[in-house]
């Protein structure tokens, strides 16, 4: 498997270094066509990251974890959307998911329910009750980079591919 080119980093077939990925992320990987690479921990965030390994904004895609409440419920859910847009958190995602407030997810809680470090949280590997909500322009994207569940990597692989996690739903996520 010839791993592509993008940025100034060093993709790998994930399965070849699993070092590089959280334990979640290694246990759910399954067959997705995914490459993984080293990165400097203190350049995970994705600005810092694009900017320092020449990864173009619009091929990141972030994954934020929210919250919603409706009548004593609580539900989370990932949301991707490509580092160029924002996720309408208030208007589509809440609706989507039924609830009548929703936030986005304190970091404690964010980091013990996925087992994933903060800034390096990805939708693959996440709990099984959790919806994985997709932006349509994530899946149109081609080659995108996302978290690894760790900051000192980044996982690579094709934008459709997340539309196949268990969980997922393709959505128009982002704000006009």
């Amino acid at each position: 498997m010839t791993a592509p080119v993008l940025g100034k980093v060093e993709w790998r077939p994930a399965a070849e270094v699993p070092e590089l990925l959280a334990a979640p992320v290694r246990d759910a990987l399954g067959d997705l066509t995914a490459y993984a690479a080293a990165i400097d921990p203190g350049l995970a965030d994705t600005a810092a990251f694009c900017a320092e390994y020449d990864v173009p904004m619009d091929a990141s895609a972030n994954c934020v974890i929210v919250h919603g409440k409706r009548a004593g419920e609580s539900t989370y859910a990932a949301v991707m959307v490509l580092a160029t847009d924002r996720a309408d958190v208030n208007g589509v995602i809440r609706k989507h998911l039924g609830v009548r407030k929703i936030s986005f997810a304190a970091q404690d809680d964010a980091v013990s329910s996925t087992g994933m470090e903060y800034g390096g949280i990805t939708p693959i590997g996440l709990p099984a009750a959790w919806p994985v909500l997709v932006d349509e322009a994530v899946t149109r994207a081609g080659l995108v980079v996302i978290g690894s569940g760790i900051r000192g990597s980044k996982i690579l692989l094709d934008g459709a591919d997340l539309a196949k996690l268990p969980a997922a739903t393709v959505l128009a996520l982002a704000q006009g």
